[in-house]
């Protein structure tokens, strides 16, 4: 058996045992397979792990970002609560 990428060592040993944490992006593309005599291509399991990857880098930059905005609304909705409150009282 031979190993289609050997930078799977680089990464500690129980980084993919926790199926309980989402996937990142380097445990996709870094994801080794044994090759067997009948097995698939090597080289289209690469290139579709590495699409696989990139859409889920997006994916995730994408939803940091809303995440961001949601915090960033939150705030001035409280802010605007607060204001209108405060003009209330002195009335």
């Amino acid at each position: 058996m031979r190993r289609l990428v050997s930078r799977r060592e680089e990464r500690p040993p129980t980084a993919e045992a926790h199926h309980k944490h989402p996937l990142r992006p380097w445990q996709i593309r870094e994801r080794c397979f044994n090759v067997r005599r009948r097995g698939l291509d090597p080289v289209e399991i690469r290139a579709f792990l590495d699409r696989v990857a990139d859409e889920l880098t997006v994916a995730q930059t994408a939803l940091v970002a809303v995440q961001e905005e949601n915090v960033r609304i939150k705030n001035a909705l409280r802010a605007w609560q607060s204001a209108q409150s405060a003009n209330h009282r002195y009335r």
